[in-house]
């Protein structure tokens, strides 16, 4: 599907500064809000080749990627190169062309262009012929989107509820091993808001939902909470002592966001800017550990002042969130712990 025209944006520039810790190099992104941001740094003082090779990389990444730069890239009459798609996408995609951007990081959309209209009518067949009339499930799932809808203040021309219904009655009827559970919404909802097209919509949900199952399926929520308790306990001891000390029983909140990818947790918007970072790197689920021990450092000194009984609802919750300095913390954070492990091995 090759993109209109799309008018040119107004772009703010607002410097943000990085740790020297910071491995994972920033683009600054056209923001949803149509401004942008930059990395500004000066360069290193001592001719050391490491550091000159990042500073050089932290002013490439300084760019800012607009709808224009996406719609050139998806608007390539023979081939489309998802890799500078991915390059983009980390830093976040305008909500103009997210849907888009998404069917070719997740590989449902082909990047040879010549085969774009025989797929698509394949998807749509393939789709049109799974079973959605409505059953006992049915009737779970839309009581589940008629809650979300009441917590979810994003308006859309289009039919939401029906969509999410119908997208996840063919999931579950296409796949019966698989039991419906209340998270699927959450799960379902930034594919109906951001794709055109209800079939893509439909495979994308297929896509992070296999993920999901196959990687849980290989270990137990359980021994991933005990890990990421771990995580935390090392990186935010404090916190930690914190939650030890007033009782907070932080593993419930860890098993969901850490099961359903902060999908209950996170409001829409920031949910999927957090996917646009997800889609484009090849370890997203691996990584995904790390983001939610970000969410607890950013939040920490805001969790300190409230009360047992608080947390829990505020965690459950959470209110909007700098995504991009959160993402660049939990990059930082994957790295320190990854050199420590280095260190203590050399030991």
């Amino acid at each position: 599907m090759l993109l209109s025209s799309i008018p040119q944006q107004q772009q703010q520039q607002q410097p943000r500064q990085f740790s020297s810790s910071y491995l994972y190099h920033h683009h600054s992104h056209q923001s949803e809000s149509g401004s942008n941001s930059t990395l500004t740094s000066s360069p290193p003082s001592r001719y050391n080749k490491r550091a000159l090779q990042q500073f050089r990389q932290e002013q490439l990444d300084s760019m800012s990627i607009t709808v224009e730069e996406y719609a050139d890239v998806l608007n390539s009459e023979v081939w489309v190169e998802v890799n500078k798609l991915r390059e983009y996408a980390r830093h976040g995609i305008p909500r103009e062309v997210r849907g888009e951007v998404w069917l070719y990081l997740l590989g449902i959309q082909e990047s040879d262009r010549s085969k774009e209209v025989s797929t698509q009518k394949q998807k749509q067949i393939d789709y049109e012929q799974i079973d959605k009339d409505p059953n006992e499930m049915t009737k779970r799932v839309r009581g589940e989107v008629s809650r979300y809808l009441r917590r979810t203040n994003i308006e859309s021309s289009r039919n939401i509820p029906q969509l999410v219904e119908d997208i996840i009655s063919s999931y579950c009827n296409h796949n019966h091993r698989v039991e419906y559970y209340p998270a699927m919404v959450n799960l379902c909802a930034p594919f109906v808001y951001s794709v055109k097209r209800e079939c893509d919509a439909f495979f994308c949900f297929e896509k992070i939902i296999n993920t999901l199952d196959d990687y849980y399926s290989s270990r137990s929520i359980k021994e991933s909470v005990a890990s990421f308790m771990t995580l935390f306990r090392t990186c935010i001891p404090d916190l930690y002592s914190f939650f030890e000390e007033e009782e907070v029983d932080i593993k419930e909140w860890a098993a969901s966001a850490l099961q359903f990818v902060l999908s209950r947790e996170l409001s829409l918007e920031n949910l999927m800017r957090l996917w646009d970072t997800y889609f484009a790197v090849p370890d997203w689920i691996e990584f995904h550990p790390f983001f939610c021990l970000a969410v607890l450092k950013h939040l920490k000194e805001h969790l300190e002042e409230l009360e047992q009984s608080e947390i829990r609802t505020y965690l459950m919750r959470l209110p909007s969130l700098e995504m991009d300095q959160i993402v660049n913390e939990a990059f930082n954070i994957r790295h320190e712990i990854l050199e420590r492990q280095i260190s203590d091995d050399n030991l």
